[in-house]
């Protein structure tokens, strides 16, 4: 044998010593079965609320008015607090909405803009009035290409779960704590503008009304989401399009008693509470900017300042939170499900 095999032949059989010893001391342990996420690094701040998801409006714009910087936070406070998915209150492409499932728009407004790691959820998306501009549909068909776009038909429903182990909700029901849950109905509101689609309006409303009541006993929660808010303290604080929408959705909202209606449109963060059972929450600041007014009765909370909505949520405590660009909380309040 040669030197040099018989020093490699050496090192080879001490090497292996060195980790049999080590491997003996666990031969008598049980063995462990891990997952990913058993080795994911958990969120800095952690609650015992049971569902988290951020709202976003109005944000479309390449990057621009500030839309990046919130993006930007939005990545970092996902990163920082737990966070099950993202809602989109509607305009998501300025100014013409897009016009293919394969619109650059997609990447420059959407893909390239919320990239963090933690913003790689699910977004469910409803559109706006400037979505309606071209081809509409073609964000229902980009739910087939991106993997978080989610957006099956112009208006949808969903009913997610509470129970804090849900994946233990599909291996073992039996051990399931609670089946508690929140409703979810995306809308399609931009036709509610125009009269001459009053058949699909009502279409709509029809399916809005059966949904609400078709609501299971576990429904703790209804959540109504839409692009145009029926009350608002922004600059269509008395225009046609929110005396609209109050009345088209007003009986229907207080007959299901809905508990929020979110929306966009009006580019700040807001909560409003009119006559009736339903908060109104406004989260259309993504990008550009409009003034608020100060000083209505129904008004709780208004900013215009670049930011979104954080909502967490149990099955008697629904916690919202307006948060700035910069991460900081400019108003908190908390609705109580008893």
């Amino acid at each position: 044998m040669e030197r040099r095999d018989f020093v490699k032949n050496t090192a080879l059989a001490a090497l292996g010593a060195s980790l049999a010893g080590p491997a003996a001391a666990f031969a008598d342990e049980k063995v462990t079965y891990l997952d990913s996420k058993d080795l994911t690094l958990l969120p800095k701040v952690k609650d015992d609320f049971a569902l988290h998801f951020m709202a976003l409006g109005d944000w479309g714009r390449n990057g621009e008015y500030d839309q990046l910087e919130v993006a930007k936070q939005m990545g970092q406070w996902a990163t920082d607090h737990p966070n099950n998915f993202v809602i989109s209150c509607g305009d998501n492409f300025y100014p013409s909405g897009v016009i293919s499932e394969e619109d650059p728009l997609f990447n420059y407004s959407f893909e390239n803009i919320y990239t963090a790691h933690s913003l790689q959820c699910d977004w469910h998306i409803v559109v706006g009035n400037h979505d309606h501009h071209t081809d509409v549909d073609a964000q229902i068909r980009y739910s087939k290409i991106s993997r978080r776009w989610k957006m099956p038909a112009r208006y949808y429903s969903k009913e997610v779960s509470l129970n804090k182990d849900a994946d233990k909700e599909i291996k073992s029901p039996e051990k399931v704590k609670s089946k508690d849950k929140v409703l979810f109905v995306m809308m399609d509101t931009d036709p509610f503008q125009h009269e001459d689609q009053a058949d699909y309006v009502a279409k709509q409303m029809a399916w809005l009304n059966e949904t609400l009541a078709a609501a299971s006993a576990d429904v703790k929660w209804k959540i109504v989401v839409g692009h145009h808010p029926f009350y608002t303290v922004g600059p269509r604080i008395v225009n046609i399009e929110t005396l609209t929408m109050r009345k088209a959705l007003t009986k229907t909202f207080e007959d299901h008693k809905v508990d929020v209606y979110l929306s966009g449109h009006e580019h700040s963060l807001q909560h409003l509470k009119g006559e009736g059972h339903t908060h109104q929450i406004i989260s259309g600041a993504g990008s550009e900017l409009t003034k608020v007014t100060e000083g209505a009765a129904f008004s709780r909370f208004a900013a215009s300042a670049h930011g979104f909505m954080y909502f967490s949520i149990d099955s008697t405590r629904l916690n919202i939170k307006a948060v700035d660009l910069t991460g900081k909380i400019l108003y908190e309040t908390e609705l109580k499900n008893v």
